[in-house]
């Protein structure tokens, strides 16, 4: 973000957030706070949650100096559109997840999009991403995989959901990978485990980077031998 010419588009920045609180210094490359230290704009899927983390980087920015767009699954495009446009001559901005990397299983990729047809400059940074994190200490196979993000909550439909993904996952010898509101999650891994065949391996991945990080691969039969308690714990489920 040098000096640049009039004639160099902005640039969008994809910044990843910390997953777990006071992780930063571990998780987050140079790169990540260099670029919040020069940006004045920027689109979060939740403002408060956006400040607090900028604030926590104690980079000397004042939070009241800063321009914030929300941006989460219930924002109109023409909304995020029009902010973009609107830039001031010369500013680029960034969008921040609300935990690991913007983009992905995030409405970031809304800015993304829209940022590309606007003919600007699209600059991701290296950052923490629970999912692919979980995948690669899963076991499971890294060469095929597929992320489905949540699961219905219906009961009924849900069972239905996971035989058809331990299906594909054997036909395909394909990674699944899906996740849950904090809160469900062990109604789901309860589904789960009644749905899914003995043999099939779970790899359960909770509090990724964190402290109390948990990340464990074994048979279902295994798991319904044990009791494990997953309420309010951010968890990815992978299947393979």
């Amino acid at each position: 973000m040098s000096e640049v010419s009039q004639n160099t588009p902005p640039t969008l920045f994809l910044i990843p957030t910390v997953l777990a609180e006071g992780t930063a210094a571990q998780v987050l490359s140079p790169q990540v706070t260099e670029v919040i230290g020069q940006l004045d704009y920027f689109f979060a899927e939740e403002l408060r949650t956006a400040r607090r983390f900028i604030s926590s980087l104690r980079l000397g920015r004042v939070i009241q100096d800063l321009t914030f767009f929300e941006l989460n699954k219930k924002t109109p495009e023409a909304e995020t559109s029009a902010q973009l446009r609107q830039l001031p001559a010369g500013k680029d901005i960034g969008v921040l997840s609300e935990a690991g990397c913007p983009g992905v299983a995030d409405p970031g990729a809304v800015a993304v999009r829209l940022a590309h047809q606007r003919g600007m400059r699209v600059v991701p940074l290296v950052g923490p991403s629970s999912i692919l994190l979980a995948l690669m200490a899963s076991g499971l196979s890294g060469q095929s995989f597929a992320f489905h993000g949540y699961l219905p909550i219906d009961q009924v439909a849900r069972k239905k959901a996971l035989i058809e993904l331990e299906r594909e996952g054997r036909e395909r010898r394909q990674t699944q990978i899906f996740m849950e509101t904090p809160f469900r999650n062990n109604h789901l891994l309860a589904t789960l485990l009644d749905a899914c065949q003995p043999d099939t391996l779970l790899c359960i991945a909770s509090n990724v980077t964190a402290p109390e990080e948990y990340i464990r691969t074994q048979s279902v039969q295994q798991w319904r031998k044990q009791k494990i308690d997953l309420h309010k714990q951010p968890t990815i489920f992978l299947i393979g």
